[in-house]
């Protein structure tokens, strides 16, 4: 299969589930995410956990903190809402994957509701994923977007990462600001975005015209394909244009959390965003 724009396929990972600390970390980075939408979501770090707490929308159903994790947060006036547990930063280690950075807080909570794309404000951008798995590259692309002010980000049941543990720590508490919405079939859902008036602009190496050339408005919906595969043949199809991203230099693609970045500057100084 011809390779993308976006770059090489994106490594799996992952963390090990909260109460099963025993288990490798090794496992693929997406699941089947509709049958753990009731499921506990892993937050750690100081970012994510704060900005948890700060959502009201938010249920912690458990926290976790290290002494001085929890001076931290008292001297900072954050309210940790439920009664934490204080234990050494070893007992966190235990429980998490050996790379991941805690810094003393570990929190278990609820997901949050994933909103009806009907219900998607017709201003500004939203970003649509198709099959991106990486976990990393999920939490950049969300942080990105709460900087640009996204209203939201489409993505499907299958082949997503869950909003948890690796991407929740890469987002550095973007999941409390950018809503994101699970679909059953993103073909549809791009469908249901051109009805609503959505320009859907597909990103690829084969697009016909570079973005930078294309007569942009809002509400603007920017669409990125699978790391390494790209759009796939109906994701293409369904959007109302597919457009590349030129660059200069002698390297010609980009991680798709790179990409996303740039398409979304590209997208908001042309819809006049910066400046709102």
């Amino acid at each position: 299969m011809k390779d993308r724009k976006f770059g090489p396929k994106g490594s799996r990972g992952g963390t090990k589930p909260f109460n099963r600390p025993g288990k490798s970390a090794g496992r693929p980075a997406w699941r089947d995410r509709e049958s753990h939408l009731d499921g506990p979501v892993i937050l750690y770090g100081w970012h994510t956990v704060t900005m948890a707490l700060a959502n009201p929308r938010r249920r912690i159903r458990k926290l976790t903190l290290t002494e001085n994790a929890a001076r931290r947060l008292a001297e900072e006036n954050i309210e940790t809402r439920v009664a934490p547990e204080i234990v050494r930063p070893q007992e966190i280690d235990r429980l998490l994957s050996p790379d991941a950075v805690h810094q003393g807080l570990l929190a278990e909570a609820d997901p949050l509701p994933s909103p009806d794309i009907e219900t998607l404000e017709q201003e500004g951008m939203v970003l649509v994923l198709d099959q991106i798995t990486d976990p990393h590259n999920v939490g950049a692309i969300l942080r990105s977007a709460a900087a640009f002010d996204v209203k939201a980000i489409v993505t499907t049941a299958r082949h997503s990462p869950e909003a948890t543990g690796v991407l929740a720590k890469a987002a550095s508490g973007a999941l409390e600001l950018v809503p994101i919405v699970t679909v059953q079939n993103l073909a549809r859902a791009l469908a249901a975005l051109n009805e609503r008036g959505f320009q859907t602009v597909g990103l690829d190496s084969e697009g016909s015209e570079d973005i930078s050339d294309v007569a942009l408005r809002e509400p603007l919906a920017l669409v990125l394909g699978a790391e390494g595969k790209g759009l796939r043949q109906l994701t293409r199809e369904t959007c109302s244009v597919v457009a590349r991203l030129d660059m200069p230099g002698e390297i010609k693609s980009l991680n798709v959390s790179n990409a996303a970045v740039l398409a979304l500057y590209v997208g908001a100084s042309r819809l006049g965003l910066m400046k709102r």
